[in-house]
């Protein structure tokens, strides 16, 4: 009787033991997905959400599960707005129970959730918002990024605009993106001299007085006179109403969505740097991605489509490699370091501040009557090892 009893114990221990783990391996990894789904970038936030269920599908084979674990993605709507973005940041965590976020779109609301994810002691993988701070001064161990940060795309448009007798004038709007920009063009331009910086207030859309004062400073200059655009929505190239050309003044910007790339068009053999175009990345993921998007949209996948799509590959490859274990501290050391296939090509989060080393491309505008927009033509690739990317955190 005695013996039976101490089997019958060892047996509920050992259900217990397993309980705990089966119950874990049966449970929803839940995802937020927090963007601008409304709000002045409500283009980017679609974008990069259709592009995160994409991967998501593809990386996981349709099935959407791993390590035996339902991927379950809960959407919230940031407007755009700071405190919105923290609060709902915070009920994700909190009320929710989700295990990683995503997000967002805009690098103030983004520096407004840093702290949260800190405070809950949870994931937060930035797509797509761009500011240095992010993965810079305002970064915790908690935040990864496989969007590009400023220093990535102001090292990368160096390469199309930094020569010798060139005078820049930067125009940027007056926000985290736009200052962060800046400084890391300054620290990326070498041989240009840079002449001026125009900050405007980010919702502008009578350029006139910024144009005249960007004028003002150029029209003197001697060689070559460049207006370098850093800009997010809107549509910043109505400055080239004011006859620039008279001046000898061209305008130079890096890669953006399709739409704002219609206005490319009047500068054809205007060179910058783009995060992605569909056609210059030659690999099998975004194969994978341009022919899922054209049957499903029937129309090619975006700028920011292709940032959703790299999330959701880095996601489930850590997943992957922790069977579905969604385990803060066990996500981070598999994270850190780590290589994932992208739409474009591989990237690898570095283990100093978490921000994925990507590569970029540097083109060449081409007006092409077939497409709506001017055609960035690729000059080259630039790769990851190219670029000395600051690291600009205190860790």
């Amino acid at each position: 009787m005695f013996r039976r009893h101490l089997i019958s114990l060892a047996a509920l221990a050992i259900c217990s033991a397993w309980m705990p783990a089966a119950m874990a391996q049966g449970k929803d990894i839940k995802i937020a997905h927090i963007y601008s789904k409304t709000g002045p970038l409500e283009a980017y936030g679609k974008q990069t959400q259709t592009g995160l269920m994409m991967g998501l599908d593809y990386a996981t084979g349709g099935t959407m599960t791993v390590g035996g674990r339902k991927i379950v993605v809960i959407e919230k709507d940031d407007q755009g707005k700071p405190d919105l973005g923290k609060n709902l940041l915070a009920a994700a965590y909190g009320d929710d129970k989700v295990d990683i976020a995503v997000g967002p779109t805009a690098s103030p609301v983004a520096l407004a959730m840093l702290p949260v994810a800190e405070e809950y002691k949870k994931i937060l993988l930035v797509e797509p918002a761009v500011a240095d701070s992010i993965t810079g001064d305002k970064w915790n161990k908690y935040i990864f990024r496989t969007g590009r940060n400023s220093s990535q795309d102001a090292i990368a448009n160096a390469v199309a605009v930094d020569k010798e007798g060139v005078s820049i004038v930067t125009m940027a709007q007056d926000s985290a993106f736009g200052r962060d920009g800046v400084k890391a063009f300054k620290d990326a331009v070498k041989k240009a001299k840079l002449v001026h910086e125009e900050y405007l207030p980010p919702a502008t859309t009578d350029f006139t007085a910024g144009a005249q004062r960007m004028i003002d400073k150029l029209k003197g200059q001697p060689g070559r006179k460049i207006i370098f655009i850093i800009w997010a929505g809107g549509n910043p190239f109505k400055i080239a109403d004011m006859d620039l050309k008279r001046y000898g003044i061209e305008i130079a910007t890096g890669g953006n969505i399709l739409p704002a790339m219609v206005a490319y068009k009047q500068f054809p053999g205007m060179e910058g740097a783009a995060y992605y175009y569909f056609g210059m990345p030659k690999n099998p993921v975004n194969d994978a991605l341009v022919a899922s998007h054209y049957q499903q949209f029937k129309s090619p996948p975006d700028f920011f489509t292709a940032g959703g799509f790299s999330a959701a590959m880095a996601l489930v490859t850590a997943l992957k490699k922790t069977n579905g274990d969604t385990n803060t501290n066990k996500l981070i050391s598999t994270m850190e370091g780590m290589s994932f296939d992208t739409p474009k090509g591989k990237m690898t989060f570095r283990k100093e501040d978490h921000q994925a080393m990507q590569s970029m491309y540097h083109f060449k505008i081409k007006v092409d009557p077939a497409f709506a927009w001017g055609v960035p033509e690729l000059i080259r690739e630039i790769k990851p090892e190219e670029m000395n990317v600051p690291i600009r955190n205190k860790r």
